[in-house]
């Protein structure tokens, strides 16, 4: 069975080799980047599974995910993480991946996860997925949407349309869209008061 892992973080990557490593018949490669991932994929033999870390440089939120995806090898792959939340590992698992991982797995719960995507299933833990969300709801994010959060969020950052569009890997006129929007559930006349409003409500 072979996996190759994908993540930036150099004591976590290795401590995921180990746990795989220690089982027989797991051959494990580890890569820091997306891009070195997709030079493994194109230059090895083909992997059983290719594990994502959600966060890493160049994924641009799923966009990685489906690009791997979609390369010649029909490789499964499936996203680890340590932030993301139960919407991103939905929206994975719609997309086609393999399966979501959180990193708090313990590392038998790592490794039998990893066995049952490489086998072909999908897999994602229950109690993360069934999980009650216990952040305090907020009365403005509430009238929101959470794609208009992500863009309120990129105004508090001082973030231009081109960035918002880039790092949500959504199209400029869409931003102008979802701000269009907001501005008007939260009351404001443009972006400088949104970002006001959404720091004195606390959201970011």
């Amino acid at each position: 069975m072979r996996v190759l892992i994908a993540d930036d973080h150099d004591l976590l990557r290795d401590t995921l080799v180990l746990y795989l490593q220690s089982e027989s018949g797991m051959e494990t490669e580890a890569v820091g980047t997306l891009d070195d991932a997709h030079a493994r994929i194109m230059a090895d033999e083909p992997y059983d599974l290719v594990l994502l870390d959600y966060n890493m440089p160049g994924m641009n939120g799923l966009s990685g995910l489906t690009r791997t995806m979609d390369m010649e090898g029909g490789q499964r792959v499936a996203l680890i993480s340590g932030e993301a939340k139960r919407d991103i590992a939905e929206q994975a698992l719609e997309a086609g991946a393999a399966g979501f991982v959180p990193k708090t797995l313990s590392a038998k719960s790592m490794i039998n996860a990893v066995r049952f995507m490489a086998m072909g299933e999908q897999y994602a833990p229950v109690d993360f997925m069934t999980a009650v969300d216990e952040t305090p709801s907020n009365p403005l994010a509430d009238k929101l949407s959470s794609r208009e959060l992500d863009v309120l969020k990129g105004l508090t950052e001082g973030k231009s349309n081109k960035e918002i569009a880039r790092n949500l890997d959504i199209t400029e006129p869409t931003v102008k869209l979802h701000m269009k929007t907001l501005f008007r559930k939260v009351d404001a006349s443009n972006r400088t008061q949104a970002a006001l409003i959404a720091r004195e409500a606390g959201l970011f």
